[in-house]
Formats: C-alpha cells, structure tokens, sequence
C-alpha cells in the first residue's frame, strides 16, 4: 500500500539474506536499502514462534552514528505501525515487537529495564557495543541472529572499524549459533574488500580463509546535479564589503548572501562545511543577514535533545536550513531536503556522494547540490572531486593492519569479562580482518605492555592491566582492568 514495488536493491538482498549468507548491500543513498534490511528481520520475527523472554533480542543494527540510530528507530515504528494495521484488516494476531535503545545518550534506568526485559530489535553504535559485550548485560546478545551494520564503509577504513570487527568477533563468541552478518553501505570500492571486513575469517594452517560473504551491487540510477559556485569575479581579489560597508579582500561577504539566496528558494536546505567553527559562523550569519532564525548548526558536539529538536524542525519544515559538519551526512533519512549546499571541498569523493546524498532522499529524486570553494587551492580540488562524484570513481577503501591500540583496549575488555587463554584469544583476535595477518610476536609483546614488562624505563610509569602466566598460558584481569 505504501510503495509501487519494492526497489532493486530491496529484491536483490531479500534473495541474498534468504539464502542465510552473510550480505553486503552496495546501493545509492534513498534506495531503500536499510528498509531492506529491517523488514526482512521484521517478517521473519512476525512469523516465528515468540521465544523465552530471556531470547528475545534477535536482531542487532549498529549504526555508526548517536544521530542515525534515533533516526533509524523513528523509522522502525512506521513500519511495524503499518503491518500491525495490515495484520487486524486481515484478522490476524501478531506479536507486539519491541525496539530499543543504546548509546551514550541512554539513562541509566532504561539500561537497566533493557537487561531485565530485553527488546526483540536492539539499536545501538559500535562504542556502546564493546560497552555491552564487557558488560553483565552481555547475556541478552547470545540470542542475536541477525547484525545489520549500516554506512560499513564509514568505519571499514579506520580504527574504530577495527574496534568494531573485533567487538563482532566477540559478539560471535557469545551468541547460540554465528549471527547472520548484513552490511549496508553506498559509497565503497572494491566491494570485496568491504565484504571481507564485514565477513571476518577464521586462522588456517595456511594463513586465513574469509568466510563467505554474498555482494549485493544494485544499479545506481541516482542522478547528480552538482554545480560548483564562485560568487566574486576573481578569487584572488574579491573587492567586496563587510557589514558595514568598509572594503574587504574576503570572499565571505559574497558567500553569504547567495547561499541564503539558495536557502530561500528551496523548502529545506542542509549546509555541510568541514569544521565544528565554520559552521558555527555559517548559522550564526545567515540568521544575521536573513534578520530571523531561517537556520541552525548541528554537530556532534550538542546534546541529544537539541539534536532531535533540529533534525524535527527540518523534516516538519518548521526550520528551514541545517548546517552541519559530518554529523548528518550519514544515512539521515531526510525525505524533505531538497538542496545540499557544501562549503569547501569534502576532501573526498565519497564523503561528497555521502553528502549530496541528503538532497532528494526518495528513490529516483535527483540529488541537487551546490559547492563553494573558499580560495583558489580549494577551487582546484573541488572541480576535481565534482568531476570524480559525476564519474563515480569513488577512492579504493583501505583497511588498518594490525592496530596494536585497538587491540590492547580490547584485549582488556576480554579479559576483564573473564579469564582467557592466551592462544585461544590470540585466533579469536586474528578472525577480525584487520588482524587477520597479525604476527604472534606482535601479538606477545601487547601481553608483555599489558602485563607490566616494558621494553625500556620511559613506560615505568605505565600501571600493568592483566596478568600474563606464561607457564600455562592464561590471562587474568587486575583490579584495575
């Protein structure tokens, strides 16, 4: 009732999740692609049989950001809502699905009704996660069947996707039998590279082998309208005016007005820019110069509440312009906006697509989107990655090797939840694709840090977190861990 049909890469990964595989979706942003994910999940939790309360957190969505996950739940609840009223035309009882919460943001007191009474759906971020997993709360995960981790290829190149491959791993120690593991993303080259992170693998005689992951490519049919706009008629002497008249060589002054111009002639605007100060000044003098509140900064450093506030006002279009840094270039559902406006270079090409993205969130809508340049040197590496967004030659993703200070953070985690066998951590570690070459004696000399050997006098200040027994192998936490 709601859709004509479902979209290319909802029936392309209903068949690849069918078949239990883990997944990977590669689709453009408003492709529907996160729908996919969760209706899949949502029909076969309305089908089976309910299980013991204790079992009843079966589906796991980690979602790289605090802003995406509350979004991500708005949207959880309008289609349960529709199924449920599908279900009593037809006369049908369903089960009443529970979805919940967890972030940082998250009172105490909700934490600790989610481990007396587990949700069937759990929202969460890669940090809260580990938080979880070296937590009593823990033991609610071991029914979790399905792990849908969405932007995948946000974290895939960084750290905290090594954090997070590692949190999987332990996650997959824990559960009845290994989740299904589903990730979604739409900006990510080589897509096999991606499904190896997602996937994981397991240690092998003759190195590593990567378990099985099936590569959903859907089409993209999205189309770009990105245009590049310099408002003066030379870069290298502006000749414009300040606010009160006095002559200036910045380009500023010119920049204002034509992005309220823009603002005004569209319903909903986002204004993305680069740094938390940027966009600070950004709001504050387009409110100046519009003579009201027509826009309003978001980042991650506001609280959740005023982050709903804002993300609301655009949506009901109450507010009229967001600016914003990374914090909503993510996977916000925004069906409203209508015009991206990026200040300066993105740095990158899929940071560009990721944001251009925003505009036209609806399947088949174009993405509109203007860039300004703040100087020449950033004019010349904006035209570049324009060119590259309208060709898609998106930058080849590159995952860390063997980061030793994830690995140390997480190797107290494990043994801070329980005693372990120095061997048997050592191949838990390697399944995690960023460790998947780890070297043993790199390996040992993270347990020597841990255990209070150092290699030379200047770490004598370093306190010991773990206690190494060579003789038997075993690890076991201190006081401290």
């Amino acid at each position: 009732a709601s859709f004509p049909a479902p979209t290319p890469a909802q029936e392309l990964g209903w068949d690849a999740i069918a078949s239990r595989s883990h997944t990977l979706i590669h689709a453009p942003t408003g492709s529907g692609k996160t729908l996919a994910a969760f209706l899949w999940a949502l029909d076969r939790l309305f089908v089976e049989e309910a299980p013991a309360e204790r079992e009843r957190c079966r589906v796991l969505y980690v979602s790289p950001l605090k802003a995406l996950a509350y979004d991500v739940e708005r949207n959880l609840r309008s289609p349960l809502r529709g199924i449920s009223h599908a279900a009593s035309r037809r006369g049908d009882r369903l089960a009443e699905l529970v979805v919940a919460m967890r972030t940082g943001d998250t009172p105490a007191a909700e934490r600790r009704r989610m481990h007396r009474h587990p949700p069937d759906i759990l929202i969460t971020t890669p940090e809260s996660l580990y938080l979880m997993l070296t937590s009593a709360v823990a033991e609610i995960l071991a029914s979790v069947r399905w792990v849908i981790v969405d932007e995948i290829h946000s974290m895939a190149g960084t750290k905290r996707g090594s954090h997070l491959s590692l949190s999987l791993e332990r996650l997959e120690e824990i559960t009845t039998k290994p989740p299904q593991r589903i990730g979604l993303s739409a900006t990510q080259r080589p897509l096999e590279r991606i499904g190896e992170f997602l996937g994981g693998g397991t240690p092998t005689a003759d190195g590593w082998a990567a378990r099985p992951v099936q590569i959903v490519d859907a089409p993209r049919d999205r189309t770009l309208d990105v245009e590049i706009v310099v408002p003066v008629e030379d870069m290298t002497a502006p000749d414009t005016t300040d606010n009160e008249g006095r002559p200036t060589r910045s380009i500023w002054p010119s920049v204002y007005p034509a992005i309220l111009d823009l603002i005004r002639a569209h319903r909903s605007t986002i204004v993305f820019s680069n740094s938390r100060g940027i966009v600070e000044r950004l709001a504050g003098s387009l409110n100046e110069l519009a003579g009201e509140e027509i826009a309003r900064a978001h980042h991650g450093s506001l609280s959740r509440e005023q982050r709903l506030i804002i993300e609301d006002g655009l949506k009901t279009g109450v507010l009229r312009c967001v600016v914003a840094t990374s914090s909503l270039e993510l996977g916000i559902d925004m069906d409203a906006v209508d015009l991206v406006i990026l200040v300066e270079s993105p740095g990158t090409v899929a940071r560009g697509l990721q944001r251009v993205g925003r505009a036209g969130h609806q399947v088949g809508a174009p993405s509109r989107a203007r860039v300004f340049p703040k100087h020449r040197g950033d004019l010349l590496e904006t035209a570049v990655i324009v060119d590259r967004m309208q060709r898609g030659l998106i930058e080849e993703t590159v995952i860390p090797e063997n980061p030793l200070d994830v690995l140390a953070q997480q190797i107290v985690a494990c043994i801070a939840v329980a005693d372990q066998d120095a061997d048997e951590l050592f191949d838990l570690v390697r399944r995690a694709t960023p460790f998947r070459n780890l070297p043993r004696s790199a390996y040992d000399a993270v347990l020597d840090m841990l255990s209070g050997r150092y290699p030379s006098d200047d770490f004598a200040e370093l306190r010991p977190r773990i206690v190494w027994d060579r003789t038997d192998g075993t690890l076991t936490a201190r006081g401290n861990a």
